[in-house]
């Protein structure tokens, strides 16, 4: 079944997963976790339901008004205070942004015992980072691969940690094409977005081979077709919009479903040693060849580092 968590009755505030009895959240109290783009939608959510856990989020947001909004949002309907949730400005299509955003980190944070790089960019027409390159595989891949290499020290030290990838079922349409990882050649706006996502699949699989035995684990999460604003450039036709809205809400989850399995993955005592999978709805899912490849996981991962500058 779907896993909201609710309170068990008689339990010591531990969560359970509806529908699901062997499915603990555990509260996860002072510890603390950044979640990327969590001004909206999934992230939004996300960080809304580890504050309920008792967890300490920071919230890296490109758009810092957004982003104070939907704390203020949060603060309300958790009873949140200041400390439980902190706003910090990160660009993720600006190596520069991600590089100051982990200097920062770093310099003020203590600890850091979860890592979720869910901020994402779906379907834009043909853009560049600051960096020059292709926008979704700028932000949604190489922004992201360059933050959580510069908080590794830090994960590593805080072991037991985690890392969560969010990604998505539309990776089956993609594949890597290393002569043209910038599109320059040519540009398919869903082809980037899914191509994206199976980077972030092969992310994880050569981290998690990487991490063997170093007390942090990394997870990938599929949230199924959830309707938040990230289909903003996506373009319905305006005599379907009224039924495609009808459709969307029944078939569509709400960001707070989507959160579920990311919420999941941060908190769950049934994870703590799992390393290098893709869940959806809380289990473990079976991937297509392409995304567990270590072949092309591990060049992937060499161009990467090259193209974000960790080697010259």
């Amino acid at each position: 079944g779907r896993c909201l968590p609710f309170p068990e009755p008689g339990s010591a505030g531990g969560f359970l997963l509806k529908g699901s009895s062997s499915l603990p959240l555990l509260l996860i109290g002072g510890k603390t976790v950044i979640v990327t783009g969590a001004n909206s939608g999934i992230g939004k959510a996300t960080a809304a339901g580890i504050v309920k856990l008792q967890g300490r989020v920071i919230m890296a947001c490109r758009d810092m008004s957004k982003a104070e909004e939907a704390a203020r949002d949060i603060r309300q309907g958790t009873g949140a205070d200041g400390s439980q949730l902190v706003v910090k400005q990160l660009d993720l299509a600006s190596l520069t942004s991600v590089r100051a955003f982990c200097e920062d980190i770093i310099k003020e944070e203590p600890r850091l015992d979860v890592l979720i790089n869910n901020a994402g960019i779906y379907q834009c027409p043909y853009t560049r980072t600051q960096d020059g390159f292709e926008m979704q595989f700028g932000v949604n891949h190489l922004g992201h691969f360059l933050l959580t290499h510069l908080l590794l020290d830090l994960l590593k030290q805080s072991a037991p940690s985690r890392i969560v990838v969010v990604s998505s079922k539309l990776y089956k349409h993609g594949y890597i094409n290393f002569e043209d990882l910038n599109s320059e050649n040519s540009y398919d706006k869903a082809f980037a977005y899914s191509r994206s996502k199976l980077a972030n699949l092969l992310f994880t699989c050569e981290l998690a081979r990487r991490l063997e035995g170093s007390g942090v684990t990394v997870n990938a999460l599929t949230p199924g077709i959830v309707k938040t604003n990230l289909g903003r450039h996506v373009h319905i036709p305006v005599l379907v919009r009224p039924l495609f809205n009808l459709l969307s809400q029944s078939l569509f989850r709400t960001p707070e479903e989507g959160a579920q399995t990311s919420i999941y993955l941060a908190s769950s005592p049934d994870v703590d040693s799992v390393q290098g999978k893709c869940f959806a709805d809380c289990q473990p899912q079976v991937l297509l060849d392409t995304a567990t490849d270590q072949e092309l996981a591990s060049k992937l991962w060499d161009i990467s580092e090259v193209m974000v500058g960790i080697i010259k």
